[in-house]
């Protein structure tokens, strides 16, 4: 390949490869790729999700991919076309599906999923990494080869090439290669490495026992593979490393075991830096800490690399995390009864006692846990044997430690003075970094000072150099002196650097992270953090930040510290004197009066200044307060909520509790004052404005809640009532609680409640005590308290006590005066209101009118605009405009104005509000609208309604205006009053004043004298009242909208001055509204009495509509309006009805679309029936309506005509009006003339299936009365048009009609018989037409019967009387058209009618009517399959006049005679059919039929065909009645064998032998146990009737092919149904009698016996065996005893025979046949002088061997010498007696004959010996023999050719095979060279060509008796004979060809 197509490869992508077009091959994981071809893709779909589920049920995580990898849509896709963004995201998903599959890899769901997705996303080119990975933990199984076969790895650049040698063998991967190539191909140890840390990631269960295989894997591939390559490279440590740490880390205990044994072996195989190996030993450590699963193993692996890696290689930082290992000493002790434990001993123990000594004073229980594991440490020494080594270590290392005593800091402060030298500097610097680790004192090198220093250093780069130094060692968690920590904190605070806005945030950052309860020495540091905020440098960054800092620090003045010592106190006096504190405005003087008594602490308020709220208010309203006030509340209520919190719970309680004591003394001191602040924080929760920047939670306000019940509880009488009076904000407070949706809020409000209620005489006394009466459902419910507020509203209203009615008004009023006073708050309002959703009525809105009137005036234009609560409290105020408030708004005009007004108020101040006008419209509902008791307010709000609808540009209020209207009932004087001019009268106006005024109108403008119309109503508002109307529903007096709308109708038709615009829109819209006052003033089209006017319908207008305009769609409108109008008035319609229609079918039917076809049907529905009731004469006017329809049919849109017609019928009654229709559209497709004939038909067929189509729609009882309406029709017209006198006397009426219909003068002769035939062709094909038999029901009207035959009898006479006229033609298609529809009638008939009618016409004069009414029963029978029983029963007495029929046997004339014959065949038919139909159920009606049909059969003059169907009906019956038939057998049999015997006229009539045969099977199959009598000669006829139907088998008939059918299936009957003791004897006897005079039937006989004997069980053949036995060898002599010369039909015979014997054979055991063989070889022996029995015996012999194969060979032992004998006895050669006499006829031919049968036979137990039958004996015995038969000349030579190339030259070849010896090979061979030199040329040539086979059958094995063989062919290549030596070359030839070698160098 060269380098090019080596690059095009490389660049190829998957979807490339040609095996993805080609469908011979499919890759397939479990087929084989071509059966894999086979297969659809539904097949593989179905196995994958049968895979998917059966995984499911093991591992449910695989449920994602059910609707991704394994949806029904993936079938349908295919990746090579898809984008790279499609493929990535599947490869995405299919990697994922491998990794989670690999664990089940081996399991058969697995297996199936992967099958689906190779056949699929073909996952073997384009995921061949992650098919991989799934299937690599299984390489040495054979599945993992399957896969790799799967995959295209022929390249060598490809990197799993190294698999490819594993493709053809199928062998698995060894373990060898796999971890030699791990090692050799860094890239596939990483590919090991990612397939455990992929499969860990993508696991959802914590349980990962199903990874086990891959972690197994994964060890037993690295570890080796590291012990295997001889030097661990850094490439493969910087590999390995990554997942050794992510395997240490993780907490599968597997993976972490798989690690260890990792690192264990790397620490074995390779010297490790110093680093790494701490690192490991790092690792190591923190995984025993975390999770100590396997403490023994990883101790294990710190011991194998601390004892193989270099000593002090391993740091402190692994004995630190050691130490924290609980059970390190248990399982060290445990490792060192087995293991050697001292290297990790000797790394633990310096350290372990530098830690003891080196700990601190402050912390003591280190230093207690390090002494007791160094003790644990020593007491494990003891049980080692160097136990001396590791105490001197211990020592020297406590000593060492000793060193370092408390005063350290003194000393080296002290030593620092005395060290002037450089070097000796230096040492002392390092001493001090070693000795003092991440110390206060350490050394860094950028500033050559210690830390500490550093911190405090003038230059600010080293302080920022040593800050950053601090943070990397707190990020590290090196800080082990919290002490010396905060020194260094400090140290950095005192030089901090100032940035504004990032210094505070940073500051106060520390300040809130700090939990000084929990941390006490944080306090220097925060108290630092303080005083650097409190820096004048901080006040230049802006007042807005020192605010910021200020109210930061104020929650630490709270103190919630118990100790007078406590930090959190000493906190919060530095805070209180730190300047921002000190110089805000709320803390000025709070630090001088803090200084606490040396006595006691103190717990202080905060002391603010107090800003006073305005005394007079009642409430205290966020709202309306100014700026500071609304600050102070805020921080009341933060301090509160502070205090409140901390007065609940914990050791600080009581200061808290003192602490809320000083509040309310200093703060809220009065009662007024607490309780307004109290109900402040009880409302404020619903507020949803930020006034007081303050959140009041549920939790909170509960609070204040039980605060307020505590409070209450303690008041004086005079202040409770006070604070329940209606001036206090309490109750509405406590009230608007009640609706919260907490259920604590609520019970807590209850409580609160409960306390208030002891003040009795609160205004609010009667709704204290109901509610508290419902406390458990107002707790449980929070829409509760609406329904008890509801419930009080109604007993105030209907309170029988006098004194209860008005405390309860009383308090409801007080209430909604406190909802509607300015200063309560918009929330609480609300909050109230909704409470008060269901208290209506005129009291409530009428208190509510003020708070809506100042709503309504802040909603102005104008700001300020409405708070979101004052929103919402207006929407809740409108709200009371219901029903129950309705009475006020006639009673008050302000009410009225009021809604007005926020009708037209539009303003919408929040987005998610409504606005005003949209809430106020929402109120107008049908309840209201209909309880305002004054029709003036309905119209002044409809006025209003309808002027927004025409002023409003916005949609919302135009829909909203709509469904207000749609939904109020209106009365129809309203609606009528807006549509009337002002001026004008509004209803009275009469149709002729209308009229008198537009004409004045009209001339005014004509002279040009008036301008436009003055105080008409605007078109546009009309318009839109009109619009509005077209969907009202709930109208009343609808008829009061009539006139105006005609008068507006009237002046929308009148000519325009100017462009007034379209008014074809206005018209459709009043014509509508007209159509819809008629619909509800007359909803069934009946016209009410007293209601409408019909003086006030205008028809002329609308009529005027359809012809002025030109929009369709007005004409529609007019014409719906006609229609209706029609039913209600119809005499002002009928007058113009023609002209409507006229118009409809020249315009509107043309149109195609389905408003217009919905004007139509309208129309008709409404205006036909009208003028059918009004008058009865409108048989004219309705056939020239359908006369107009039918003439505008061929312009309608096709699929319009159908509906359109039917819905015309329907209108008019089908019964009726359905026949006119029809003979309409005959008359136009008759006059219609077709330009070709072609197009003619075309049409006929197209209209015919048309009017079908129209029939149908309709029910079967119209069709039928408009089929006999049409044929009186037909009747009445004339014969010809010449013909038309008798129609002159009909009166006018009727000839205008049938004129209508169809005119002779008219029309021509020719159009009127096509009409005629087209007509009755019609019925026909109506009749006949699938869709009118679906619709038939049973009952049928008579009628139509008798009028068809009627019709019939007049077209019969008609075509009698035309005979010699040119139209007879025309008569006699016309008769037939008849006839076919006289038959489609019949069909129709009921089946109980049918009968009747067909009983009678069999009794009918007629022989032709009693033969069609046989022929229709028959018909009747054959094609219905249910019947009833009563049916049955009738039909069933048919029989008699059938049999009636049956036995007429002679007539007086020769016709006759002929016809009663087919009569009778018909009646012999019809029994029959009638016996297959009902004969199983009633047997005894047929026998008289079985009787009558026996007796025609045996009449000896009875016609032929005549006695065929005889035949057959008893074929029928004899099946039915089965035993009831036996007592006709001894008169049935005799007679049919008879005439099958004597009458040989019968015998050339195949259809009476077919008769005969089929009564015989079906007898003999019927009756088999009765026929015995009968069985020799029905055998011996069946046999004589086989020969002759095979004799003339030439013959194509039909007859003939059934009669061997039948014949064979009688054969059948006679050898399945009848048992072998009666069988038998009779195959017997008729053998004795065929053998002599009828030896052509005995291979029929012989047929049956062999059929008998196949079908014979086991036990009868044994039993019957000596039998057949006798008869065979009787009828194997017919060779012997009647062969007669005749060798051709001797051999047939015995052919016939031997197949028989064959057939028994084949059923007997090796047992069984083995005496039947030798019983046969013994009786072909004798006589001896008979030679005969030889040919049959051996021709016998060649049969069974080539039937029984190698089993023959267990029998032919003894069959060899004979073989041999007979061979010689043949051979003409070699004997010169004949084995046969030659004076005989054809002596010669016998032994031909049987020299082919020896040497076939011979051919087959040679070809078949698989036993070694072949011994040597056996073989030198005939071997001679055979090779002679070359020699043998018998027969000539022709017959000689042809016996040694097809039966000698097999049978030696075969023979040689047989032997299997070369010895005997060469003397096989050597004897048939010898017969090369015979002085024969034949017997030369045909030795060659027994070579030439015998090196073809020997093959290479002749090479052995090739140099034997070469001196004769050489002598033969000179032979004399011309074809001999031809011959010789070709064997040479051939030869060379089968050895494989030249053969001239043995010449």
């Amino acid at each position: 390949m060269t380098s090019l197509a080596l690059q095009l490869k490389r660049l190829a992508l998957p979807q490339s490869d040609p095996g993805l077009l080609t469908r011979k091959e499919v890759a397939s994981l479990l087929f084989d790729p071509k059966d894999a071809a086979q297969m659809d893709r539904s097949s593989f779909y179905a196995l994958g999700c049968t895979g998917l589920e059966e995984l499911l049920g093991i591992e449910p995580a695989f449920y994602e991919f059910q609707d991704t990898l394994f949806s029904r849509s993936s079938l349908t896709l295919e990746r090579s076309v898809q984008s790279r963004e499609v493929n990535d995201k599947l490869d995405a998903g299919i990697s994922l599906f491998l990794t989670r599959l690999c664990p089940y890899f081996l399991l058969k769901p697995a297996q199936k999923c992967i099958e689906w997705l190779v056949h699929r996303f073909h996952i073997q080119l384009y995921n061949v990494d992650s098919l991989l990975a799934c299937a690599l933990p299984y390489h040495e199984t054979k599945m993992f080869v399957r896969v790799v076969q799967l995959l295209n790895i022929n390249e060598a650049t490809n990197r799993w090439n190294w698999l490819h040698c594993l493709q053809k063998p199928g062998v698995p991967l060894a373990r060898g290669t796999l971890i030699t190539h791990c090692y050799k191909d860094l890239s596939f140890m990483d590919f090991i490495c990612t397939l455990v840390t992929k499969s860990i990631k993508v696991r959802h269960s914590a349980n990962c026992s199903q990874l086990r295989v891959i972690f197994s894997f994964y060890a037993s591939t690295i570890v080796p593979a590291l012990d295997a390559v001889e030097k661990v490279s850094d490439t493969i440590i910087s590999k390995l490393l990554p997942y050794i740490q992510k395997g240490l880390k993780s907490s599968l205990a597997d993976y972490k075991a798989a690690t260890y044994m990792i690192v264990c072996q790397l620490a074995v195989k390779v010297v490790l830096e110093a680093s790494l190996v701490d690192t490991l030993a790092l690792q190591l450590s923190k995984s025993l800490v975390r999770e100590p699963v396997l403490a023994k193993e990883g101790l294990g692996c710190l011991i194998v690399l601390l004892q193989n890696q270099k000593e002090g290689a391993v740091g402190p930082r692994a004995f630190g995390r050691l130490c924290c290992m609980s059970s390190l000493v248990e399982t060290l002790q445990v490792m060192a009864s087995v293991h050697d434990v001292s290297p990790l001993l000797r790394y633990l123990l310096p350290h372990l006692v530098h830690g003891v000594f080196s700990t601190c004073t402050g912390e003591r229980r280190d230093h207690t846990g390090l002494t007791q594991s160094l003790n644990h440490v020593c007491l494990l020494l003891t049980d080692l044997d160097r136990r001396v080594n590791f105490n001197n270590i211990v020592l020297d290392h406590m000593m060492s430690s000793l060193r370092y005593g408390g005063a350290l800091d003194s000393v080296i402060a002290a030593h620092v003075g005395d060290v002037s030298d450089t070097e000796q500097k230096q040492l002392f610097h390092h001493f001090l970094s070693l000795s003092m680790s991440s110390g206060k004192y350490q050394i860094l090198g950028n500033s050559d000072t210690s830390l500490l220093l550093s911190l405090k250093h003038p230059l600010p780069s080293v302080r920022s150099l040593a800050v950053e130094h601090l943070m990397g060692i707190i990020t590290s968690g090196q800080v082990r002196h919290k002490t010396t920590f905060s020194v260094l904190i400090m140290s950095v605070l005192s030089h901090f650097c100032y940035k504004q806005a990032d210094t505070v945030s940073s500051l106060l950052s520390l300040l809130q992270r700090t939990d000084l309860s929990l941390a006490d020495q944080w306090l220097p540091v925060l108290t630092a953090a303080v005083q650097l905020l409190s820096d004048p440098r901080v006040a230049k960054g802006g007042a807005e930040l020192v605010q910021r800092a200020g109210w930061s620090l104020l929650p630490f003045l709270v103190i919630t510290a118990g100790r007078p010592d406590s930090a959190q106190l000493q906190l919060a006096r530095h805070v209180a004197q730190s300047a921002v504190i000190a110089q805000h405005p709320l803390t000025v003087d709070w630090a001088q009066g803090d200084e606490p008594s040396a006595n006691r602490p103190r717990c202080v308020c905060v002391c603010v200044c107090v800003f006073f709220v305005p005394s007079g208010e009642v409430w205290w309203n966020p709202e309306k307060l100014d700026t500071n006030t609304c600050c102070y509340l805020a921080l009341i209520c933060r301090l509160f909520h502070v205090v409140v919190n901390g007065a609940g719970q914990g050791a600080s309680a009581g200061s808290f509790r003192e602490l809320m004591r000083l509040l309310l003394q200093v703060h809220l001191k009065e009662a007024p004052l607490l309780f307004r602040f109290l109900c402040v924080l009880w409302g404020y929760s619903s507020n949803q404005g930020e006034q007081l920047d303050v959140k009041v939670g549920a939790v909170l306000q509960t609070q204040a809640l039980y605060v307020g019940r505590a409070l209450l509880s303690g008041q004086p009488a005079a202040t409770l009532a006070d604070l329940a009076s209606a001036k206090s904000p309490v109750f509405p407070s406590l009230l608007a609680c009640l609706t919260s949706p907490v259920r604590e809020v609520r019970r807590a409000g209850l409580g609160a409640l409960q306390s208030l209620s002891a003040a009795d005489a609160s205004p609010f006394q009667p709704i204290t005590e109901k509610l508290l009466k419902h406390t458990e459902e107002i707790i449980a419910d929070p829409s509760y308290i609406s329904q008890a507020l509801g419930v009080l509203h109604e007993e105030s209203v209907s309170a029988k006590g006098r004194s209860q009615q008005k405390k309860l008004q009383a308090s409801m009023e007080q209430l909604l005066q406190i909802i509607q006073a300015p200063g309560c708050p918009s929330y609480t309002a609300c909050t109230l209101l909704s409470a008060l959703g269901q208290v209506n009525g005129e009291s409530v809105l009428s208190a509510l009118l003020p708070l809506l009137d100042r709503l309504l005036e802040q909603s102005g234009p104008e700001p300020p605009t409405l708070l979101r609560h004052e929103a919402q409290l207006l929407q809740l105020v409108l709200g009371k405009y219901n029903e129950a408030a309705a009475p006020l708004l006639a009673k008050n005009q302000a009410c009225v104005d009021l809604l007005v007004r926020a009708l037209r108020t539009s303003a919408r101040p929040h987005a998610d509000i409504p606005s005003f006008q949209i809430t106020a419209l929402e109120q107008i509902t049908k309840p209201f609208f209909s309880a305002l008791p004054d029709e003036k307010v309905q119209q002044r709000l409809l006025a209003v309604m309808f002027d927004l609808l025409v002023e409003s540009r916005n949609p919302l209020v135009a829909n909203t205006v709509s469904s207000v209207f749609k939904a109020i009932a209106v009365d129809g004087e309203l609606v009528a009053n807006e549509l009337t001019p002002p001026e004008k009268p509004k209803v009275t106006v009469t149709v002729q004043q209308t009229r008198r005024s537009k004409a004045l109108q009209r001339k005014a403008q004509e002279s040009g004298e008036a301008g436009p119309e003055e105080g008409a109503v605007s078109w546009d508002r009309v318009t839109l009242i009109l619009e509005l109307l077209q969907h009202k529903k709930k109208l009343r007096r609808a008829q009061l909208l009539v006139p105006p709308l005609f008068s507006l109708l009237a002046r929308s038709l009148e000519p325009r001055v100017g462009d007034q615009g379209n008014m074809e829109y206005t018209k459709q819209l009043l014509l509508s509204c007209l159509l819809n006052v008629c619909q509800k003033l007359s909803p069934d089209g009946e016209r009410k009495i007293n209601v409408l006017d019909e003086d006030k319908f205008n028809v002329e207008l609308v009529v005027q509509c359809v012809r002025v305009s030109e929009m369709p769609q007005t004409h529609h409108h007019a014409l719906l309006l006609l229609g209706a109008v029609a039913g209600i008035f119809p005499e002002k319609v009928l007058h113009n009805i023609m002209p409507i229609f006229t118009f409809m079918g020249a315009n509107i039917m043309r149109l195609d679309d389905a408003y217009s076809f919905q004007v139509i049907s309208k129309t008709v529905q409404t205006v036909i029936p009208a003028l059918i009731e009004s008058a009865g004469h409108v048989d004219a006017v309705v056939a020239r309506i359908v006369h107009v329809f039918t003439d505008a049919l061929p312009h309608v849109p096709e699929h319009r005509r159908l509906p359109i017609l039917a819905q015309l019928v329907t209108t008019l009654g089908p019964a009726r009006f359905l026949w006119v229709l029809m003979l309409l559209l005959f008359k136009q497709h008759a006059t219609h003339t077709a330009s070709s004939a072609s197009e003619k038909d075309a049409a006929l067929e197209r209209d015919v299936d048309f009017w079908i189509s129209l029939c149908c729609h309709f029910e079967v009882s119209d069709q039928l009365t408009s089929l006999i309406r049409i044929l009186q029709y037909l009747m009445q017209l004339p014969q010809d048009k010449d013909d038309g006198e008798p129609l002159k006397d009909k009166t006018n009426k009727q000839n205008t009609k049938e004129k209508l219909i169809f005119s002779v003068e008219a029309h021509s002769s020719k159009e009127l018989r096509h009409f005629k035939f087209l007509s009755v062709s019609f019925m026909a094909q109506l009749l006949a037409s699938a869709r009118f038999i679906g619709k038939v029901r049973p009952q049928l009207q008579q009628s139509l019967l008798e009028e068809i035959l009627r019709y019939i009898h007049s077209v019969a006479r008609c075509v009698e009387e035309n005979a010699d006229k040119p139209t007879a033609k025309f008569w006699r298609a016309l008769l037939n058209k008849s006839y076919d529809a006289l038959d489609k009638v019949n069909a129709l008939l009921p089946t109980d009618t049918f009968i009747t009618v067909m009983k009678g016409l069999m009794g009918n004069q007629l022989p032709s009517v009693r033969r069609k009414a046989m022929e229709l029963l028959n018909n009747k029978l054959q094609h219905r399959t249910q019947w009833e029983e009563p049916q049955v029963t009738v039909l069933l007495q048919l029989s008699g006049n059938l049999l009636s029929i049956v036995g007429k046997g002679h007539g007086k004339v020769a016709e006759e005679e002929e016809e009663q014959a087919v009569n009778r065949q018909t009646a012999l038919y019809s029994l029959k059919l009638l016996c297959r139909s009902f004969g199983s159920g009633h047997q005894e009606a047929f026998v008289p039929v079985l009787a009558a049909a026996v007796e025609l059969v045996t009449s000896p003059d009875e016609e032929k065909n005549v006695v065929g169907s005889a035949l057959l009906c008893i074929a029928e019956v004899v099946s039915t009645l089965k035993a009831l038939a036996i007592p006709q057998l001894p008169r049935l049999m005799p007679a049919v064998l008879h005439a099958l015997t004597h009458r040989k006229e019968l015998l050339a009539n195949e259809i009476y032998l077919l008769s005969a045969v089929t009564a015989m099977q079906r007898v003999t199959e019927t009756l088999p146990h009765f026929i015995s009598p009968y069985l020799q000669e029905t055998t011996a006829q069946v046999c004589r009737l086989t020969r002759l139907a095979e004799s003339s088998s030439s013959s194509s008939s039909s007859s003939s092919s059934q009669l061997a059918v039948r014949l064979a299936s009688l054969r059948s009957t006679v050898a399945t149904k009848l048992p072998p003791r009666v069988l038998l004897p009779t195959v017997t006897k008729c053998y004795s009698s065929m053998v002599t005079s009828k030896q052509v039937c005995l291979g029929p006989l012989m047929s049956i016996l062999q059929e008998h004997i196949g079908h014979m069980e086991k036990e009868q053949l044994n039993a019957h065996q000596s039998e057949l036995t006798a008869f065979f060898l009787t009828a194997l002599d017919f060779r012997a005893q009647h062969c007669q010369g005749d060798l051709e039909k001797t051999e047939r015979i015995e052919g016939f025979v031997i197949d028989c014997l064959l057939a028994m054979v084949m059923k007997l055991s090796e047992v069984s046949f083995r005496p039947l063989f030798f019983k046969l070889f013994e009786w072909s022996k004798t006589p001896a002088e008979d030679k005969e029995r030889l040919l049959t015996f051996y021709r016998l012999a060649d049969r069974i061997a080539d039937r029984l194969k190698g089993l023959f060979v267990l029998f032919a032992g003894n069959l060899v010498k004979p073989f041999a004998d007979l061979l010689r006895q043949t051979n003409a050669a070699a004997t010169d007696e004949p084995l046969f006499d030659p004076d005989d006829d054809g002596g010669v031919e016998k032994s031909v004959l049987l020299l082919r049968f020896v040497l076939d036979c011979l051919h087959k137990i040679f070809l078949y010996d698989t036993q070694r039958f072949l011994s040597r004996e056996r073989a030198d015995a005939l071997l001679g023999p055979l090779v002679d038969q070359l020699e043998n000349s018998l027969g000539g030579d022709d017959v000689y050719q042809q016996r040694v190339s097809k039966h000698l030259l097999p049978c030696i070849a075969q023979f040689a095979v047989a032997m299997g010896d070369d010895t005997q090979w060469k003397a096989l061979n050597y004897q048939i060279l010898l017969k090369t030199r015979h002085a024969s040329s034949k017997v030369r040539f045909s030795s060659l060509l027994m070579l030439t086979e015998l090196a073809a059958k020997l093959r290479e094995n002749y090479m052995v008796l090739l140099p034997e063989t070469v001196p004769f062919l050489a002598e033969l290549m000179e032979d004399e004979c011309e074809e001999v030596e031809h011959q010789v070359q070709k064997v040479i030839q051939e030869m060379e060809n089968i050895l494989g070698e030249p053969l001239q160098s043995y010449f």
